[in-house]
Protein backbone atom coordinates (compact mmCIF):
# COMPACT_ATOMS: atom_id res chain seq x y z
CA UNK A 1 0.00 0.00 0.00
CA UNK A 2 1.42 3.37 -1.03
CA UNK A 3 -0.94 5.57 0.97
CA UNK A 4 0.40 4.71 4.42
CA UNK A 5 3.70 5.65 6.10
CA UNK A 6 6.79 3.51 6.40
CA UNK A 7 7.95 3.61 10.02
CA UNK A 8 11.65 4.30 10.54
CA UNK A 9 12.36 3.55 14.18
CA UNK A 10 15.07 5.13 16.27
CA UNK A 11 15.97 4.21 19.83
CA UNK A 12 17.81 6.47 22.26
CA UNK A 13 19.22 5.25 25.57
CA UNK A 14 18.96 7.69 28.46
CA UNK A 15 20.93 7.68 31.71
CA UNK A 16 20.75 9.52 35.04
CA UNK A 17 24.14 11.07 35.76
CA UNK A 18 24.40 9.34 39.15
CA UNK A 19 24.16 5.91 37.47
CA UNK A 20 26.73 4.29 35.17
CA UNK A 21 26.03 5.43 31.61
CA UNK A 22 27.45 2.13 30.40
CA UNK A 23 24.60 0.28 32.12
CA UNK A 24 21.96 2.02 30.01
CA UNK A 25 24.01 1.84 26.81
CA UNK A 26 24.71 -1.89 27.15
CA UNK A 27 21.11 -2.68 27.98
CA UNK A 28 20.02 -0.68 24.93
CA UNK A 29 22.42 -2.64 22.72
CA UNK A 30 20.77 -5.83 23.94
CA UNK A 31 17.32 -4.48 23.05
CA UNK A 32 18.48 -3.52 19.55
CA UNK A 33 19.93 -7.00 19.02
CA UNK A 34 16.73 -8.65 20.25
CA UNK A 35 14.65 -6.43 17.96
CA UNK A 36 16.78 -7.21 14.93
CA UNK A 37 16.64 -10.92 15.74
CA UNK A 38 12.84 -10.56 15.52
CA UNK A 39 13.12 -8.92 12.10
CA UNK A 40 12.68 -5.31 13.22
CA UNK A 41 15.02 -2.70 11.75
CA UNK A 42 15.85 -0.01 14.30
CA UNK A 43 18.44 2.78 14.37
CA UNK A 44 20.49 2.96 17.58
CA UNK A 45 21.24 6.57 18.44
CA UNK A 46 25.02 6.84 19.08
CA UNK A 47 24.59 9.37 21.89
CA UNK A 48 23.40 8.14 25.28
CA UNK A 49 21.49 11.02 26.84
CA UNK A 50 22.43 12.33 30.29
CA UNK A 51 21.77 16.04 29.75
CA UNK A 52 19.90 18.53 27.60
CA UNK A 53 23.08 19.02 25.56
CA UNK A 54 23.17 15.28 24.88
CA UNK A 55 19.48 15.48 23.98
CA UNK A 56 20.12 18.05 21.24
CA UNK A 57 22.93 15.94 19.82
CA UNK A 58 20.77 12.82 19.85
CA UNK A 59 17.92 14.73 18.19
CA UNK A 60 20.22 15.64 15.32
CA UNK A 61 21.43 12.05 14.97
CA UNK A 62 17.85 10.75 14.85
CA UNK A 63 16.86 13.37 12.29
CA UNK A 64 19.90 12.72 10.11
CA UNK A 65 19.06 9.00 10.14
CA UNK A 66 15.55 9.75 8.85
CA UNK A 67 13.77 8.42 11.93
CA UNK A 68 10.06 9.23 12.19
CA UNK A 69 9.24 7.22 15.33
CA UNK A 70 11.16 7.23 18.60
CA UNK A 71 11.80 4.77 21.41
CA UNK A 72 13.11 6.42 24.58
CA UNK A 73 14.80 3.63 26.52
CA UNK A 74 15.42 4.01 30.23
CA UNK A 75 18.31 1.63 30.82
CA UNK A 76 18.51 3.14 34.27
CA UNK A 77 16.53 5.82 36.16
CA UNK A 78 16.98 8.33 33.32
CA UNK A 79 17.20 12.15 33.21
CA UNK A 80 13.55 13.11 33.45
CA UNK A 81 13.88 16.57 31.83
CA UNK A 82 16.20 15.66 28.98
CA UNK A 83 14.31 12.50 28.03
CA UNK A 84 10.92 14.20 27.92
CA UNK A 85 12.33 17.17 26.00
CA UNK A 86 13.58 14.67 23.43
CA UNK A 87 10.00 13.48 22.95
CA UNK A 88 8.80 17.08 22.78
CA UNK A 89 11.19 18.17 20.04
CA UNK A 90 11.15 14.93 18.08
CA UNK A 91 8.76 15.28 15.14
CA UNK A 92 6.91 12.01 15.46
CA UNK A 93 5.35 9.53 17.90
CA UNK A 94 7.44 8.58 20.92
CA UNK A 95 7.43 5.51 23.13
CA UNK A 96 8.83 5.24 26.66
CA UNK A 97 10.03 1.87 27.89
CA UNK A 98 12.41 0.71 30.61
CA UNK A 99 14.83 -2.02 31.59
CA UNK A 100 14.02 -4.65 34.16
CA UNK A 101 16.76 -5.55 36.65
CA UNK A 102 18.76 -8.47 35.38
CA UNK A 103 19.91 -10.57 38.33
CA UNK A 104 19.71 -10.75 42.08
CA UNK A 105 23.45 -11.20 42.13
CA UNK A 106 24.09 -7.65 40.88
CA UNK A 107 21.80 -5.25 42.73
CA UNK A 108 24.49 -2.79 43.83
CA UNK A 109 26.57 -1.64 40.89
CA UNK A 110 24.16 -3.21 38.38
CA UNK A 111 20.86 -1.85 39.68
CA UNK A 112 19.29 0.72 37.34
CA UNK A 113 16.03 1.77 39.05
CA UNK A 114 14.30 2.28 35.69
CA UNK A 115 11.11 1.00 37.32
CA UNK A 116 11.18 4.19 39.38
CA UNK A 117 12.35 6.33 36.46
CA UNK A 118 9.23 5.66 34.38
CA UNK A 119 7.14 7.28 37.11
CA UNK A 120 9.13 10.49 36.91
CA UNK A 121 9.11 10.38 33.12
CA UNK A 122 5.32 10.11 33.06
CA UNK A 123 4.99 13.07 35.42
CA UNK A 124 7.31 15.18 33.28
CA UNK A 125 5.45 14.22 30.11
CA UNK A 126 2.23 15.44 31.70
CA UNK A 127 3.87 18.70 32.82
CA UNK A 128 4.85 19.41 29.22
CA UNK A 129 1.55 18.21 27.71
CA UNK A 130 3.39 15.56 25.68
CA UNK A 131 1.55 12.50 24.44
CA UNK A 132 3.63 9.35 24.48
CA UNK A 133 3.05 5.64 24.07
CA UNK A 134 3.72 3.75 27.29
CA UNK A 135 3.01 0.00 27.19
CA UNK A 136 0.68 -1.61 29.72
CA UNK A 137 3.69 -2.86 31.67
CA UNK A 138 6.60 -0.84 30.31
CA UNK A 139 9.46 -2.58 32.16
CA UNK A 140 11.08 -5.69 30.75
CA UNK A 141 14.04 -7.71 29.61
CA UNK A 142 15.63 -7.03 26.23
CA UNK A 143 13.39 -9.66 24.61
CA UNK A 144 10.28 -8.27 26.26
CA UNK A 145 11.11 -4.68 25.34
CA UNK A 146 11.69 -5.75 21.74
CA UNK A 147 8.18 -7.22 21.69
CA UNK A 148 6.80 -3.96 23.11
CA UNK A 149 8.53 -2.03 20.33
CA UNK A 150 6.98 -4.36 17.73
CA UNK A 151 3.56 -3.53 19.23
CA UNK A 152 4.43 0.17 18.92
CA UNK A 153 5.08 0.05 15.17
CA UNK A 154 1.44 -0.05 13.94
CA UNK A 155 0.49 2.60 16.50
CA UNK A 156 3.32 4.83 15.27
CA UNK A 157 2.32 4.23 11.64
CA UNK A 158 -1.23 5.43 12.35
CA UNK A 159 -0.07 8.53 14.26
CA UNK A 160 2.37 9.49 11.50
CA UNK A 161 -0.29 8.90 8.88
CA UNK A 162 -2.92 11.03 10.60
CA UNK A 163 -0.48 13.93 11.02
CA UNK A 164 0.08 13.88 7.26
CA UNK A 165 -3.49 13.14 6.15
CA UNK A 166 -5.90 15.11 4.00
CA UNK A 167 -9.58 14.18 3.82
CA UNK A 168 -11.08 15.19 0.47
CA UNK A 169 -14.87 15.34 0.36
CA UNK A 170 -17.42 15.76 -2.40
CA UNK A 171 -20.92 16.93 -1.60
CA UNK A 172 -22.89 17.46 1.60
CA UNK A 173 -24.37 14.55 3.51
CA UNK A 174 -27.61 13.22 2.00
CA UNK A 175 -30.89 14.26 3.61
CA UNK A 176 -31.73 12.21 6.71
CA UNK A 177 -28.08 11.24 7.17
CA UNK A 178 -27.38 13.77 9.88
CA UNK A 179 -25.70 11.00 11.85
CA UNK A 180 -22.78 11.20 9.43
CA UNK A 181 -22.49 14.97 9.95
CA UNK A 182 -20.24 15.78 12.91
CA UNK A 183 -18.16 18.86 13.75
CA UNK A 184 -14.73 18.64 12.11
CA UNK A 185 -12.89 20.94 14.52
CA UNK A 186 -11.39 18.00 16.40
CA UNK A 187 -9.88 16.60 13.21
CA UNK A 188 -8.02 19.86 12.70
CA UNK A 189 -6.87 19.55 16.32
CA UNK A 190 -5.39 16.16 15.39
CA UNK A 191 -3.45 17.78 12.55
CA UNK A 192 -5.66 16.46 9.74
CA UNK A 193 -6.44 18.69 6.76
CA UNK A 194 -9.88 18.70 5.14
CA UNK A 195 -10.77 19.84 1.64
CA UNK A 196 -14.53 20.08 1.07
CA UNK A 197 -15.84 20.23 -2.48
CA UNK A 198 -19.19 20.31 -4.26
CA UNK A 199 -20.52 17.40 -6.27
CA UNK A 200 -20.37 19.85 -9.17
CA UNK A 201 -16.59 20.00 -8.79
CA UNK A 202 -16.38 16.24 -9.14
CA UNK A 203 -18.89 16.24 -11.99
CA UNK A 204 -16.88 18.82 -13.94
CA UNK A 205 -13.67 16.82 -13.41
CA UNK A 206 -15.46 13.62 -14.40
CA UNK A 207 -16.64 15.15 -17.68
CA UNK A 208 -13.11 16.35 -18.40
CA UNK A 209 -12.01 12.71 -18.27
CA UNK A 210 -14.43 11.60 -20.98
CA UNK A 211 -12.58 9.40 -23.48
CA UNK A 212 -9.45 9.49 -21.32
CA UNK A 213 -6.92 7.22 -23.05
CA UNK A 214 -6.31 5.36 -19.76
CA UNK A 215 -9.90 4.10 -19.55
CA UNK A 216 -9.39 0.88 -21.58
CA UNK A 217 -6.46 -0.14 -19.37
CA UNK A 218 -8.49 0.38 -16.19
CA UNK A 219 -11.44 -1.51 -17.70
CA UNK A 220 -9.13 -4.42 -18.47
CA UNK A 221 -7.91 -4.43 -14.87
CA UNK A 222 -11.50 -4.41 -13.63
CA UNK A 223 -12.37 -7.31 -15.94
CA UNK A 224 -9.43 -9.28 -14.59
CA UNK A 225 -10.46 -8.62 -10.98
CA UNK A 226 -14.14 -9.42 -11.54
CA UNK A 227 -13.48 -12.51 -13.68
CA UNK A 228 -16.65 -14.62 -13.57
CA UNK A 229 -18.43 -11.97 -11.51
CA UNK A 230 -18.36 -9.47 -14.38
CA UNK A 231 -22.12 -9.61 -14.95
CA UNK A 232 -22.57 -6.01 -16.13
CA UNK A 233 -19.57 -5.23 -18.33
CA UNK A 234 -21.25 -2.25 -19.99
CA UNK A 235 -20.88 -0.12 -16.85
CA UNK A 236 -17.11 -0.58 -16.56
CA UNK A 237 -16.04 2.35 -18.80
CA UNK A 238 -18.04 4.80 -16.66
CA UNK A 239 -16.59 3.35 -13.49
CA UNK A 240 -13.08 3.49 -14.94
CA UNK A 241 -13.62 7.13 -15.85
CA UNK A 242 -14.66 7.86 -12.26
CA UNK A 243 -11.68 5.98 -10.82
CA UNK A 244 -9.21 7.94 -12.95
CA UNK A 245 -10.97 11.19 -12.00
CA UNK A 246 -10.59 10.52 -8.28
CA UNK A 247 -6.97 9.39 -8.52
CA UNK A 248 -6.05 12.46 -10.56
CA UNK A 249 -7.84 14.72 -8.09
CA UNK A 250 -5.93 13.08 -5.26
CA UNK A 251 -2.57 13.79 -6.86
CA UNK A 252 -3.48 17.33 -7.90
CA UNK A 253 -4.97 18.29 -4.52
CA UNK A 254 -2.68 16.47 -2.11
CA UNK A 255 -0.81 19.70 -1.54
CA UNK A 256 1.42 19.63 1.52
CA UNK A 257 0.06 16.26 2.65
CA UNK A 258 1.42 12.81 1.90
CA UNK A 259 -1.74 10.75 2.35
CA UNK A 260 -5.35 11.14 1.22
CA UNK A 261 -8.73 9.59 1.95
CA UNK A 262 -12.09 10.46 0.41
CA UNK A 263 -15.55 11.00 1.89
CA UNK A 264 -17.93 11.17 -1.06
CA UNK A 265 -21.62 11.60 -1.67
CA UNK A 266 -22.95 8.61 -3.53
CA UNK A 267 -26.72 9.17 -3.88
CA UNK A 268 -29.39 10.16 -4.86
CA UNK A 269 -28.41 12.56 -7.67
CA UNK A 270 -25.07 10.84 -8.26
CA UNK A 271 -26.68 8.11 -10.36
CA UNK A 272 -28.68 10.44 -12.60
CA UNK A 273 -25.66 12.66 -13.35
CA UNK A 274 -22.69 10.30 -13.36
CA UNK A 275 -24.66 7.37 -14.74
CA UNK A 276 -23.42 4.78 -12.25
CA UNK A 277 -23.15 3.76 -8.62
CA UNK A 278 -19.60 4.46 -7.32
CA UNK A 279 -19.40 1.51 -4.92
CA UNK A 280 -17.05 -0.67 -6.96
CA UNK A 281 -14.64 2.22 -7.51
CA UNK A 282 -14.72 2.92 -3.77
CA UNK A 283 -13.80 -0.71 -3.12
CA UNK A 284 -10.87 -0.61 -5.53
CA UNK A 285 -9.39 2.55 -4.04
CA UNK A 286 -9.84 1.23 -0.51
CA UNK A 287 -8.00 -1.94 -1.54
CA UNK A 288 -5.01 0.29 -2.44
CA UNK A 289 -5.00 1.94 0.98
CA UNK A 290 -7.12 4.94 -0.08
CA UNK A 291 -10.36 4.54 1.89
CA UNK A 292 -13.45 6.09 0.35
CA UNK A 293 -16.32 6.44 2.80
CA UNK A 294 -19.95 6.55 1.74
CA UNK A 295 -22.38 9.41 2.34
CA UNK A 296 -19.62 11.97 3.01
CA UNK A 297 -18.83 10.28 6.31
CA UNK A 298 -15.64 12.16 7.22
CA UNK A 299 -15.09 10.46 10.57
CA UNK A 300 -15.79 7.12 8.90
CA UNK A 301 -13.02 7.78 6.36
CA UNK A 302 -10.58 8.74 9.13
CA UNK A 303 -11.56 5.61 11.07
CA UNK A 304 -10.92 3.47 8.02
CA UNK A 305 -7.53 5.10 7.55
CA UNK A 306 -6.57 4.32 11.15
CA UNK A 307 -7.45 0.69 10.49
CA UNK A 308 -5.50 0.68 7.24
CA UNK A 309 -2.37 2.02 8.93
CA UNK A 310 -2.59 -0.39 11.85
CA UNK A 311 -3.28 -3.52 9.84
CA UNK A 312 -1.41 -2.72 6.63
CA UNK A 313 -4.42 -4.44 5.08
CA UNK A 314 -7.72 -3.65 3.41
CA UNK A 315 -10.55 -2.41 5.63
CA UNK A 316 -14.19 -1.60 4.94
CA UNK A 317 -16.99 0.65 6.18
CA UNK A 318 -20.33 -0.99 6.94
CA UNK A 319 -23.74 -0.16 8.27
CA UNK A 320 -24.55 -1.84 11.57
CA UNK A 321 -27.56 -2.84 9.60
CA UNK A 322 -30.10 -5.44 10.58
CA UNK A 323 -30.81 -8.15 13.09
CA UNK A 324 -30.38 -11.80 12.22
CA UNK A 325 -33.81 -13.46 11.86
CA UNK A 326 -34.56 -15.95 14.61
CA UNK A 327 -35.19 -18.81 12.19
CA UNK A 328 -31.85 -18.15 10.48
CA UNK A 329 -30.12 -18.04 13.88
CA UNK A 330 -31.72 -21.31 14.96
CA UNK A 331 -30.82 -23.02 11.71
CA UNK A 332 -27.27 -21.78 11.12
CA UNK A 333 -25.82 -20.42 14.38
CA UNK A 334 -27.44 -21.87 17.50
CA UNK A 335 -25.51 -24.84 18.85
CA UNK A 336 -22.71 -24.30 16.33
CA UNK A 337 -21.26 -21.06 17.69
CA UNK A 338 -21.19 -19.76 21.24
CA UNK A 339 -23.36 -16.69 20.61
CA UNK A 340 -26.87 -15.68 21.57
CA UNK A 341 -29.21 -14.21 18.96
CA UNK A 342 -28.59 -10.74 20.40
CA UNK A 343 -24.84 -11.15 20.00
CA UNK A 344 -25.38 -11.25 16.24
CA UNK A 345 -26.26 -8.71 13.57
CA UNK A 346 -25.65 -8.16 9.88
CA UNK A 347 -23.09 -5.65 8.63
CA UNK A 348 -23.94 -4.29 5.18
CA UNK A 349 -23.14 -1.69 2.57
CA UNK A 350 -24.26 -1.44 -1.03
CA UNK A 351 -21.03 -2.72 -2.56
CA UNK A 352 -17.95 -0.89 -1.28
CA UNK A 353 -16.12 -3.86 0.27
CA UNK A 354 -13.05 -4.92 -1.72
CA UNK A 355 -13.21 -8.16 -3.66
CA UNK A 356 -10.38 -9.65 -1.58
CA UNK A 357 -12.64 -9.45 1.49
CA UNK A 358 -15.61 -11.21 -0.13
CA UNK A 359 -16.03 -14.97 -0.46
CA UNK A 360 -16.99 -14.31 -4.08
CA UNK A 361 -17.80 -11.02 -5.77
CA UNK A 362 -20.23 -10.06 -8.49
CA UNK A 363 -20.90 -6.77 -10.25
CA UNK A 364 -24.57 -5.95 -9.68
CA UNK A 365 -26.93 -2.99 -9.35
CA UNK A 366 -28.12 -1.18 -6.25
CA UNK A 367 -31.49 -2.76 -5.59
CA UNK A 368 -32.92 0.00 -3.38
CA UNK A 369 -31.85 2.79 -5.76
CA UNK A 370 -33.20 0.85 -8.73
CA UNK A 371 -36.64 0.78 -7.14
CA UNK A 372 -36.73 4.56 -6.98
CA UNK A 373 -34.73 5.63 -10.03
CA UNK A 374 -35.38 2.95 -12.64
CA UNK A 375 -38.61 1.14 -11.73
CA UNK A 376 -39.69 -1.52 -14.19
CA UNK A 377 -36.53 -1.03 -16.29
CA UNK A 378 -33.35 -2.93 -16.90
CA UNK A 379 -30.69 -1.52 -14.55
CA UNK A 380 -28.51 1.15 -16.10
CA UNK A 381 -27.54 4.10 -13.93
CA UNK A 382 -27.88 2.03 -10.74
CA UNK A 383 -25.20 -0.46 -11.79
CA UNK A 384 -21.84 -0.48 -10.02
CA UNK A 385 -22.14 -2.37 -6.74
CA UNK A 386 -19.71 -5.14 -5.83
CA UNK A 387 -21.75 -7.74 -3.99
CA UNK A 388 -21.05 -10.89 -2.04
CA UNK A 389 -20.76 -12.34 1.44
CA UNK A 390 -17.92 -11.00 3.57
CA UNK A 391 -15.18 -13.51 4.33
CA UNK A 392 -15.55 -15.27 7.70
CA UNK A 393 -12.96 -14.74 10.40
CA UNK A 394 -11.90 -12.39 13.17
CA UNK A 395 -12.80 -8.71 12.87
CA UNK A 396 -12.56 -5.50 14.87
CA UNK A 397 -15.48 -3.07 14.59
CA UNK A 398 -14.50 0.46 15.58
CA UNK A 399 -15.12 4.16 15.05
CA UNK A 400 -13.68 7.56 15.94
CA UNK A 401 -16.48 10.13 16.21
CA UNK A 402 -17.20 13.67 17.33
CA UNK A 403 -20.24 14.52 19.38
CA UNK A 404 -22.49 17.40 18.35
CA UNK A 405 -20.63 19.65 20.80
CA UNK A 406 -17.25 18.67 19.29
CA UNK A 407 -15.97 16.14 21.84
CA UNK A 408 -14.05 13.12 20.55
CA UNK A 409 -15.18 9.66 21.51
CA UNK A 410 -14.64 6.19 20.10
CA UNK A 411 -15.47 2.54 20.43
CA UNK A 412 -13.61 -0.70 19.70
CA UNK A 413 -15.26 -4.12 19.68
CA UNK A 414 -13.70 -7.41 18.66
CA UNK A 415 -15.71 -10.25 17.20
CA UNK A 416 -15.98 -12.30 14.05
CA UNK A 417 -17.80 -12.77 10.77
CA UNK A 418 -19.50 -16.14 10.93
CA UNK A 419 -19.33 -18.64 8.04
CA UNK A 420 -23.08 -18.30 7.52
CA UNK A 421 -24.69 -17.54 4.16
CA UNK A 422 -26.44 -14.16 4.37
CA UNK A 423 -29.15 -14.87 1.76
CA UNK A 424 -29.25 -11.14 1.08
CA UNK A 425 -27.82 -8.46 -1.22
CA UNK A 426 -24.94 -5.99 -1.12
CA UNK A 427 -21.58 -6.51 0.54
CA UNK A 428 -22.81 -8.19 3.70
CA UNK A 429 -21.89 -10.57 6.48
CA UNK A 430 -23.29 -12.17 9.62
CA UNK A 431 -21.32 -10.61 12.48
CA UNK A 432 -21.03 -11.80 16.05
CA UNK A 433 -19.65 -9.68 18.89
CA UNK A 434 -19.84 -10.96 22.48
CA UNK A 435 -22.52 -9.08 24.45
CA UNK A 436 -23.46 -7.09 21.34
CA UNK A 437 -26.99 -6.50 22.64
CA UNK A 438 -25.73 -4.59 25.67
CA UNK A 439 -23.04 -2.82 23.62
CA UNK A 440 -25.65 -1.77 21.06
CA UNK A 441 -27.90 -0.26 23.75
CA UNK A 442 -25.37 1.20 26.19
CA UNK A 443 -22.74 2.49 23.75
CA UNK A 444 -24.02 2.80 20.19
CA UNK A 445 -27.49 4.11 21.08
CA UNK A 446 -26.79 5.81 24.38
CA UNK A 447 -23.75 7.67 23.08
CA UNK A 448 -25.36 8.61 19.76
CA UNK A 449 -23.02 6.82 17.38
CA UNK A 450 -23.99 6.75 13.69
CA UNK A 451 -24.79 3.54 11.87
CA UNK A 452 -21.43 3.41 10.04
CA UNK A 453 -18.55 1.47 11.56
CA UNK A 454 -15.08 0.70 10.25
CA UNK A 455 -14.09 -2.96 10.04
CA UNK A 456 -10.54 -4.30 10.32
CA UNK A 457 -10.10 -7.93 9.35
CA UNK A 458 -8.47 -9.45 12.41
CA UNK A 459 -8.32 -8.74 16.14
CA UNK A 460 -6.60 -5.36 16.35
CA UNK A 461 -8.39 -3.95 19.38
CA UNK A 462 -5.21 -3.39 21.40
CA UNK A 463 -3.45 -1.32 18.74
CA UNK A 464 -6.59 0.64 17.81
CA UNK A 465 -7.27 1.38 21.47
CA UNK A 466 -3.66 2.54 21.94
CA UNK A 467 -3.89 4.87 18.93
CA UNK A 468 -7.11 6.41 20.21
CA UNK A 469 -5.63 7.01 23.66
CA UNK A 470 -2.46 8.49 22.11
CA UNK A 471 -4.69 10.90 20.19
CA UNK A 472 -6.18 12.03 23.50
CA UNK A 473 -9.59 10.40 23.13
CA UNK A 474 -10.72 9.99 26.73
CA UNK A 475 -14.02 8.21 26.09
CA UNK A 476 -13.11 4.91 24.40
CA UNK A 477 -15.75 2.23 24.89
CA UNK A 478 -15.62 -1.52 24.25
CA UNK A 479 -18.03 -4.43 24.43
CA UNK A 480 -17.95 -5.15 28.14
CA UNK A 481 -18.19 -8.78 29.21
CA UNK A 482 -21.19 -10.18 30.99
CA UNK A 483 -21.30 -9.02 34.62
CA UNK A 484 -19.35 -5.81 33.96
CA UNK A 485 -21.91 -3.02 33.80
CA UNK A 486 -21.66 0.11 31.67
CA UNK A 487 -21.98 3.44 33.43
CA UNK A 488 -25.68 3.97 34.01
CA UNK A 489 -26.65 0.51 32.75
CA UNK A 490 -29.81 -0.84 34.35
CA UNK A 491 -28.62 -3.77 36.50
CA UNK A 492 -32.10 -5.34 36.29
CA UNK A 493 -32.44 -5.17 32.51
CA UNK A 494 -32.87 -8.35 30.53
CA UNK A 495 -31.15 -8.58 27.16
Amino acid sequence: MKNIPVVKLGIAAVSRDCFPMSLSAQRCDAVVKAAKDKGLDIFKCPTTIESETHMMQALKELKDAGCNALVVYLGNFGPESAETLLAKYFDGPAMFVAAAEETGDNLVGGRGDAYCGVLNASYNLALRNINAYIPEYPVGTAEEVADMIIDFVPVARAIIGLKNLKVITFGPRPQDFLACNAPIKQLYNLGIEIEENSELDLYAAFNEHKDDPRIPEVVADMEKELAGGNKMPGILPRLAQLEITLLDWMEEHKGSREYVVFANKCWPSFQTQFGCVPCYVNSRLTARGIPVSCEVDIYGAVSEYIGTCITGDVVTLLDINNSVPADMYNESIKGKFDYTLKDTFMGFHCGNTASCKLTSSTMKYQLIMHRGLEPNKEPDITRGTLEGDIIPGDITFFRLQSTADAQLRAYVAQGEVLPVATRSFGGIGVFAIPEMGRFYRNVLIKKNYPHHGAVAFGHYGKAIFDVLKYLGVEDVEFNRPKGVLYDGENPYAKY
